[in-house]
């Protein structure tokens, strides 16, 4: 889960063959989940254009806003306190303050990964820069990687840090669909660092930070046990939930969700492409997630938590026993508070979403009854 405390294991190879054939869900439509043991609450609705939710520490949820804030909120009050405003942040379009995560060993090594477009020297780029917490601040700024390809549309981004201590950020084709195959380009990938800066020993290719590739959008990003999981916009079809995995090519944009047009099946078997584990036809526009495995809402225990977009709504994804697969799809507050941007899940199995819906943006805390 995306806490500061992580539990889950190192997320190593896992290899399920090319063009795996794990019977993915296909888009059909959900059910609509019962809400009868569950109780829905705003925390706050002063947030504009938030990003980022996580669970920190001090017990507060830690939020990024598009236009540059960081902010920590207080659930039993709803008190935002604002950490840090970035003033280099541009936001433009889809772009500005995105990801956002925690050092694992916070209480001693008070460190913030932020990942942020700006303007450098006229080019829109995105860039990961750790803080350090000092005082309720953000101090010390150190760039750990630049000049990543950034749009109005397709940044990605989404920051995740594995149970070894390296991050993990997820970027977008930022609006051009070739640069996802090109794995020279770190537009269209998922890329994996150290926390200084420098690229671990054992990456795919010596001296790339590049982990896989051919990605369009992805938004979600979570670690459960060895996996790694990410959430993709697709085109006009094929939104996708992926299993990431090391090196592997997960097709855009020749590819659109399964291998299954001829020239898709052709593609798949020369290149090791990762079909997904779930897709939507049409699309409905995933971000954010993070998976469930508390007590407290025992009908989401073993789930992927999925914030949706354009359909505004929070998904179920139950997993089956190995993970391997999507067994359930179930919707939840379908419209009743717009567009969800992300998901936090607290020790104590609350469930925390925000939307993303322009200004009086939502913080929403889900609890079992």
């Amino acid at each position: 889960m995306k806490t500061w405390l992580w539990t889950a294991a190192l997320a190593g190879t896992l290899l399920l063959g090319a063009c795996k054939k794990n019977s993915p869900g296909t888009g059909t439509p959900t059910a609509p989940g019962s809400t009868a043991g569950l109780t829905d609450k705003v925390v706050t609705d002063k947030l504009t254009l938030p990003w980022e939710v996580l669970w920190g520490p001090d017990n507060k949820l830690w939020i990024t806003e598009r236009g540059g804030k960081i902010s920590n909120v207080d659930p039993a009050t709803g008190a935002i306190t604002v950490i840090a405003t970035l003033s280099d942040v541009v936001s433009r379009g889809e772009g500005g303050l995105l990801g956002m995560v925690l050092h694992p060993d916070f209480t001693t090594t008070p460190e913030v990964f932020v990942a942020y477009n700006y303007d450098k020297n006229g080019t829109y780029t995105k860039k990961i820069v750790k803080f350090t917490y000092s005082g309720g601040t953000l101090i010390n700024p150190v760039v750990l990687i630049d000049n990543i390809p950034a749009a109005n549309i397709h940044n990605g981004t989404r920051l995740a840090i594995s149970p070894d201590k390296k991050l993990f950020i997820t970027s977008g084709d930022a609006a051009a669909a070739s640069r996802a195959q090109d794995k020279n380009n770190p537009a269209g990938k998922i890329q994996r660092i150290n926390l200084d800066g420098s690229i671990p020993a054992d990456n795919p290719t010596a001296g790339s930070p590049v982990w896989s590739y051919g990605h369009r959008n992805p938004q979600g990003l979570v670690f459960v046990g060895d996996r790694l999981y990410s959430s993709e916009h697709g085109n006009s079809t094929d939104d996708e939930v992926n299993i990431i995995q090391k090196g592997r090519n997960f097709g855009w944009p020749n590819v659109e969700g399964l291998c299954n047009t001829d020239a898709e099946k052709a593609f798949c078997s020369v290149n090791d492409v990762a079909e997904p584990i779930q897709i939507w036809t049409p699309t409905i526009a995933p971000s954010g997630i993070d998976y469930y495995n508390k007590d407290a809402i025992p009908q989401w225990k073993g789930s992927l938590l999925l914030a949706v977009l354009k359909d505004s709504e929070l998904l179920q994804l139950k997993l089956n026993t190995a993970g391997t697969a999507v067994e359930a799809v179930h919707t939840f507050y379908k419209g009743k508070y717009g567009r969800m941007r992300d998901v936090a899940i607290s020790p104590a199995g609350k469930v925390y979403i925000i939307t993303s819906n322009g200004s009086n943006d939502r913080l929403i805390e889900v609890s079992g009854k």
